[in-house]
Protein backbone atom coordinates (compact mmCIF):
# COMPACT_ATOMS: atom_id res chain seq x y z
CA UNK A 1 0.00 0.00 0.00
CA UNK A 2 1.43 3.35 -1.03
CA UNK A 3 0.27 6.82 -0.04
CA UNK A 4 1.48 10.41 -0.16
CA UNK A 5 1.08 13.35 2.19
CA UNK A 6 -2.45 14.68 1.75
CA UNK A 7 -3.98 11.31 0.83
CA UNK A 8 -6.86 10.00 2.92
CA UNK A 9 -7.01 6.57 4.51
CA UNK A 10 -10.41 4.98 5.08
CA UNK A 11 -10.14 2.34 7.81
CA UNK A 12 -13.20 0.08 7.77
CA UNK A 13 -14.67 -1.06 11.10
CA UNK A 14 -13.69 -4.63 11.93
CA UNK A 15 -16.75 -5.62 13.95
CA UNK A 16 -20.48 -5.06 13.71
CA UNK A 17 -21.34 -1.60 15.02
CA UNK A 18 -17.81 -0.23 14.70
CA UNK A 19 -17.76 2.81 12.43
CA UNK A 20 -15.27 3.49 9.66
CA UNK A 21 -12.49 5.96 10.49
CA UNK A 22 -11.01 8.55 8.14
CA UNK A 23 -7.45 9.80 8.53
CA UNK A 24 -5.29 12.18 6.52
CA UNK A 25 -1.67 11.22 5.85
CA UNK A 26 0.53 13.97 7.31
CA UNK A 27 3.89 12.17 7.00
CA UNK A 28 5.15 9.10 5.15
CA UNK A 29 7.80 7.32 7.22
CA UNK A 30 8.48 4.37 4.91
CA UNK A 31 10.48 4.46 1.71
CA UNK A 32 8.81 5.19 -1.64
CA UNK A 33 5.40 5.95 -0.13
CA UNK A 34 5.15 2.77 1.93
CA UNK A 35 3.97 2.50 5.57
CA UNK A 36 4.19 3.41 8.32
CA UNK A 37 2.30 6.70 8.05
CA UNK A 38 1.73 9.47 10.55
CA UNK A 39 -1.97 10.26 10.22
CA UNK A 40 -4.46 12.75 11.65
CA UNK A 41 -7.98 11.50 12.33
CA UNK A 42 -11.08 13.69 11.99
CA UNK A 43 -11.12 14.37 15.75
CA UNK A 44 -7.56 15.79 15.58
CA UNK A 45 -5.89 12.72 17.10
CA UNK A 46 -2.55 11.81 15.47
CA UNK A 47 -1.07 8.32 15.35
CA UNK A 48 1.37 6.06 13.53
CA UNK A 49 -0.46 3.66 11.26
CA UNK A 50 0.64 0.59 9.34
CA UNK A 51 -2.58 -0.12 7.46
CA UNK A 52 -3.99 -3.60 7.10
CA UNK A 53 -6.31 -5.13 4.50
CA UNK A 54 -9.26 -3.25 5.99
CA UNK A 55 -7.83 0.10 4.82
CA UNK A 56 -8.35 1.90 1.50
CA UNK A 57 -6.22 4.77 0.18
CA UNK A 58 -8.00 7.70 -1.44
CA UNK A 59 -5.33 9.56 -3.36
CA UNK A 60 -5.36 13.36 -3.19
CA UNK A 61 -5.97 14.92 -6.59
CA UNK A 62 -3.26 17.37 -7.59
CA UNK A 63 -4.48 20.72 -8.86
Amino acid sequence: MQANVGDTLLVHGRTVGQHDKVAEVVEVLGSEGNPPFRVRFEDGHEALLSPGPDTVVRHHEKT
